[in-house]
């Protein structure tokens, strides 16, 4: 269950949200202190499974050939083949299309280093580099998997944000998306909470409600 603290400040933040024609995601930021991320080994890079999951629709894509690429056409949003990659590369609006409307991609490992070579520039700064698929992986449940995941990346900035769900979830069921990403990111700092300054809440366009 959802700490009493978060569930109140979810409660606030949804509260307190303007009236809008369109359902509004929630987010977290956060806010480190005394942790160097000018080092690369001390920045939060981490996926974290949402337990409610985010309440939103969320695009896989899948580099992949032969039985893979069938397999992937019934459970992936989008299927990519190797003789699609360089073309690709060659069209930069389609490419940075792609990479904007997916927030995952999965890829055959022999296809990793091609990828990086044609599409690395694209999909690396957005962290969207394919997680490569093994060949005794279950690939529907790696899907579904993902389309509840949320990335938490700091990179090198002190401050950043998380998306925890959207309107349409409970209220305790956001609660405990907060907690679980919390509770995931504090684990990965040397000092636990200590590298914590403060922690918010906040629709899109909504103020924010502070937990931490």
């Amino acid at each position: 269950m959802a700490d009493e603290k978060t569930i109140e400040a979810v409660k606030k933040a949804l509260e307190a949200a303007p009236e809008r024609n369109f359902e509004e995601s929630l987010e977290l930021a956060i806010n480190l202190r005394d942790v160097d991320l000018s080092q690369p080994q001390n920045r939060i890079d981490e996926e974290i499974v949402l337990p409610n999951g985010r309440g939103k629709e969320i695009k896989v894509g899948v580099f992949g050939s032969g039985e893979l690429a069938l397999e992937a056409k019934e459970v992936a949003d989008t299927v990519i083949e190797p003789e699609e990659i360089e073309d690709l590369a060659e069209d930069g609006s389609r490419s940075r299309k792609l990479a904007e409307e997916h927030q995952f991609f999965l890829a055959e490992p022999p296809l990793m280093t091609v990828i990086g070579r044609e599409l690395g520039s694209i999909l690396g700064p957005k962290g969207k580099m394919p997680t490569p698929i093994k060949p005794d992986d279950d690939l529907k449940s790696i899907v579904t998997s993902l389309k509840g995941t949320v990335r938490a990346r700091s990179r090198d900035r002190r401050t950043f944000h998380v998306p925890v769900g959207t309107e349409k979830l409970d209220l305790e069921d956001i609660a405990d998306n907060v907690d679980t990403v919390l509770r995931r990111i504090i684990q990965n700092l040397d000092r636990r909470e200590v590298n914590i300054d403060s922690v918010y809440v906040k629709t899109t366009m909504g103020p924010a409600m502070r937990i931490m």
